[in-house]
């Protein structure tokens, strides 16, 4: 992605050093590789987050390193742009848009939704409208996944930015109180779909960010579609288990995903990611 000169957003919070530390047990990046296993890119991750919260270890003091730094400012620069995006998105229906506030941290972090570690990876949390991001999960990503790339890593704070905007649509918030009447099958299904919306979101901001700017460089499509790829439930069950259980499945499969992240990049119409109203088969 060509993002010079591009601005950075003001609407994040830097909570590196304060409250975080090692993750009792497990390094970085067994810790994302559970994260990634359980809850990867967000959608729901209180019942992760209650969980792994006792996890977190001592504040200790944190300088950051200038690869860092230089993540961090990409980040910002990527926020900038959904804001720019989805504010544009917004008006067009006749709504305003409320940005959701990025927060950076290290190991661990206090959510509206309880105690997180990093290994959780990356997250949004409907109750402070906060998108929660440890820089080191860019690192992790083509050492664990083999998908990296800038626009990959745009893709997942996307994702999560999508959460947001499903939230203010109203979608998020209707499909967990329905999934509180829910079995676990009809859970993980109800989940899938809101997945799979997020990355239909990540999609139609890519496609206005690159109409607004002309960001997108030869290879970028492919960064994004690859990471769908190597996220997919049945991918990742397949390398962690050797087998796939699709009852189990709470993101979609790399083919979903793929289809989904795909389709918002090639429309970028807002309105042409149902994932809920058609049948689970046909998603």
């Amino acid at each position: 992605m060509d993002l010079k000169g591009r601005r950075q957003s003001t609407n994040f919070e830097d909570r590196r050093g304060k409250g975080g530390g090692k993750i009792a047990g497990l390094g970085i990046g067994g810790a994302l590789i559970v994260g990634l296993l359980a809850l990867l890119f967000g959608g729901n991750p209180t019942e992760v987050i209650q969980q792994l919260g006792s996890q977190t270890g001592t504040t200790e003091e944190y300088t950051p390193t200038a690869q860092e730094e230089q993540l961090k400012t990409f980040a910002l620069q990527i926020l900038a742009s959904t804001e720019d995006v989805w504010e544009d998105q917004f008006k067009r229906m006749g709504r305003t848009y409320r940005a959701p506030k990025l927060v950076i941290f290290k190991g661990s972090v206090q959510s509206g939704c309880g105690n997180a570690t990093s290994s959780v990876g990356p997250f949004y949390c409907s109750a402070d409208e906060c998108v929660y991001l440890d820089l080191d999960f860019f690192n992790e990503m083509p050492k664990s996944l083999g998908a990296g790339g800038d626009f990959a890593y745009a893709y997942v704070i996307a994702h999560e930015v999508g959460h947001h905007v499903e939230h203010l649509l109203g979608i998020l918030d209707k499909a967990h109180s329905e999934m509180a009447n829910m079995g676990e099958t009809e859970k993980n299904r109800m989940s899938v779909r809101i997945e799979l919306l997020a990355d239909y979101y990540a999609g139609v901001w890519g496609y206005h960010e690159n109409k607004m700017f002309g960001s997108l460089e030869d290879g970028d499509l492919e960064e994004a579609i690859g990471a769908a790829q190597k996220i997919g439930d049945d991918y990742l069950q397949k390398r962690a288990r050797g087998q796939v259980m699709p009852e189990s499945f709470t993101h979609g499969t790399s083919a979903q995903r793929v289809k989904w992240l795909r389709k918002g990049l090639t429309t970028g119409d807002l309105r042409g990611g149902d994932t809920f109203s058609q049948s689970y088969n046909q998603l």
